[in-house]
């Protein structure tokens, strides 16, 4: 292992992939790490699947002084996880931490409609984490893994770990602003493919939120009270920030309901939008920060007729 490992002699945050192809090749990279980290005194997290988690429980040496977080809570939303660990990292600092070490993989649900936004995170925490003395090892399963997501793990982490011991550079690695500036095009849901039940243009903030309470077919009401959050956020961003009209359209399925907010203008020009908050907001940020915190998929894409924020409140799965 390099630096007091591979982030010896190196200020801010090293962010590396392990892929492997066993649960030996995952303990193979990520016990020697967390071991070295509990010698060493330094803050050491895990937040692994409840499986993954116990295998490496027991591959450590007793006493190994090693933080466990729930994986599934801690990626439960990738704004979500951006916060929670930025707090976590910042209490480690203030209580003299030189050096963090932690190691997560993302459950694999969301390897299929919401991997967009994971493959977002990924970029932009090269960004968020920098300012704390940081390594991470992010575990993606080879087996399991679309090869699609793949690559997007590649073009989001700056270097590799493997189980022989090795720090290599990743050739397709993009920096975070660039990955970030292009939208993908966001294909539709498959309750899209009808007409919208409810559709409004340049509504107020307080009508937007009625329709959503309108068109719910029975979501458990912190997913309900969250989405109405979420399009009174948006709906007042696109209405401030954005150009007329702003139309809002509401699909309902039996598990979710969609909502998009589109206007004419072009967006944002953050590429940390929805991820990070941005200040006072003045770009819309926050209320996409927000957004971002209160649903269980958001997309940004920009369209010919604009520019279109899509909300999924209840499974988007």
């Amino acid at each position: 292992m390099m630096p007091d490992g591979a982030a010896a002699g190196r200020a801010g945050y090293l962010h590396e992939a392990v892929y492997y192809a066993s649960d030996d090749e995952l303990l193979a990279v990520v016990v020697p790490f967390l071991r070295e980290g509990g010698e060493a005194k330094e803050p050491t997290v895990v937040a692994l699947g409840p499986e993954k988690a116990d295998l490496v429980r027991r591959a450590l040496p007793p006493h190994t002084a090693v933080t466990y977080l729930a994986g599934g809570a801690v990626y439960a939303r990738p704004a979500s996880a951006i916060r929670a660990y930025r707090e976590l990292f910042a209490r480690y600092v203030a209580d003299g931490a030189t050096q963090i070490r932690a190691v997560g993989e993302i459950p694999r649900p969301a390897f299929g409609a919401t991997w967009d936004w994971w493959a977002r995170y990924e970029a932009a925490i090269n960004h968020a984490y920098d300012a704390f003395p940081l390594w991470t090892l992010c575990a993606y399963d080879a087996r399991t893994t679309p090869s699609a997501v793949l690559d997007d793990v590649a073009r989001t982490h700056p270097r590799t770990a493997t189980p022989d011991g090795r720090h290599d550079p990743s050739p397709g690695y993009t920096p975070p602003s660039e990955f970030l500036a292009h939208w993908r095009p966001v294909p539709d849901d498959p309750i899209q493919t009808g007409p919208p039940l409810v559709t409004l243009v340049d509504p107020t903030a307080a009508a937007a939120r009625h329709a959503v309470r309108a068109v719910d077919p029975g979501l458990p009401a912190q997913d309900r009270d969250d989405l109405v959050i979420a399009v009174s956020e948006v709906v007042t961003n696109a209405l401030r920030h954005g150009q007329p009209p702003v139309r809002v359209a509401f699909w309902a399925g039996s598990d979710r309901v969609v909502v998009t907010v589109t206007d004419a203008g072009r967006g944002p020009t953050d590429p940390f939008v929805g991820l990070l908050p941005t200040g006072d907001g003045a770009t819309g940020g926050l209320g996409l920060w927000i957004t971002h915190q209160s649903c269980n998929h958001v997309t940004l894409s920009r369209t010919a007729d604009g520019f279109a924020v899509r909300i999924i409140g209840g499974n988007p799965h």
